[in-house]
């Protein structure tokens, strides 16, 4: 409860809400497009190319698929910072606190749940491997795959911990301060978190019940900050699975196209790998993290009631 609680250690308003929801926004879907839009023009080469182009998100120009990934990062740099501005200035907060309620983020946690969800992802691409070996090409080329690496485990995160901050840090609190209770602030996080992926190209693809996955994938990293008082797991976990996802299977109709190992030539369908994850994967990820940090008052936490501290200073708050 007392990651929740860090709402109340500055202005909580709503209107203090509103204008940092405002600057994020900016940052992520005007200033941070800039640089997206300029090398777009650039390769559109006159404007009517380009309008064209937009409703296909540039990717018909030809841009290398390593340099569109940089420009999209960049989007998310941008909305991070944004979010980030609006706490310190209109929330009045320190940034630790929508990242954590211990006394410095814990990198630990995050190394920990990055690896234990590399080693389990690794485990998946064999197995699928082994189940459908004609439908994986091997896609290697080396100085491509190589520069995929490098921007995947040093720019990616970015992107993943904007979302992580934004759902599982900033909205939580706000949700669950709102609402004065845990439960609606998990549920309207995860739902907005899947929803938000609808505009991925897979949804068209795969129909709604994509949604299952993303919505599944958000409650379960909502959990794990609920639980465990912080982002931390979640945004090592996040990281790990959008990194796998970019540097092992790539296919020509998800959100990530890239230089990746495998190229999946399957069609799209709704199979084992959307459910699995879900329904078991996720399961026995929380129930290895609750044995290792110890979490206990699973009730309390998931459903209980967010009370205003006594004391406001940070680092005095009450059940």
């Amino acid at each position: 409860m007392k990651f929740i609680q860090k709402a109340y250690s500055g202005i909580n308003e709503w209107y203090a809400y509103v204008l940092t929801l405002i600057l994020f926004l900016l940052g992520w879907q005007i200033i941070g497009v800039v640089p997206l839009l300029l090398v777009a023009y650039m390769k559109a080469g006159d404007m009517m190319t380009f309008t064209e182009s937009a409703a296909n998100n540039f990717t018909d120009l030809g841009i290398d698929s390593n340099l569109y990934l940089i420009l999209i990062i960049i989007t998310f740099a941008f909305g991070l910072l944004g979010l980030l501005l609006g706490v310190k200035l209109f929330h009045k907060r320190s940034l630790k606190s929508v990242f954590t309620s211990r006394e410095k983020l814990d990198w630990s946690r995050v190394f920990y749940a990055f690896k234990i969800w590399f080693v389990v992802g690794l485990m998946m691409l064999g197995v699928s491997y082994f189940l459908k070996p004609d439908e994986l090409v091997w896609n290697f080329n080396a100085v491509p795959f190589v520069i995929l690496v490098l921007i995947s485990f040093l720019l990616l995160p970015i992107q993943t911990t904007m979302e992580e901050v934004l759902f599982r840090g900033y909205l939580m609190q706000g949700f669950g301060t709102a609402f004065r209770h845990t439960l609606p602030a998990l549920l309207l996080t995860s739902v907005i978190f899947g929803l938000l992926h609808g505009m991925n190209p897979e949804v068209d693809k795969i129909w709604n019940i994509a949604f299952v996955y993303y919505i599944g994938t958000g409650l379960a990293m909502g959990i794990m900050t609920l639980m465990d008082e912080g982002t931390e797991l979640a945004i090592g976990f996040h990281a790990s699975n959008n990194i796998l996802a970019a540097v092992l299977v790539t296919t020509d109709w998800t959100v990530f196209q890239t230089d990746a190992l495998f190229l999946d030539t399957s069609e799209p369908s709704v199979g084992l790998e959307m459910f699995v994850p879900v329904f078991v994967l996720y399961p026995l990820i929380l129930f290895l993290f609750s044995k290792k940090y110890g979490w206990t008052n699973w009730k309390e936490k998931l459903n209980g009631v967010v009370r205003k501290p006594v004391v406001h200073n940070e680092d005095q708050f009450i059940a």
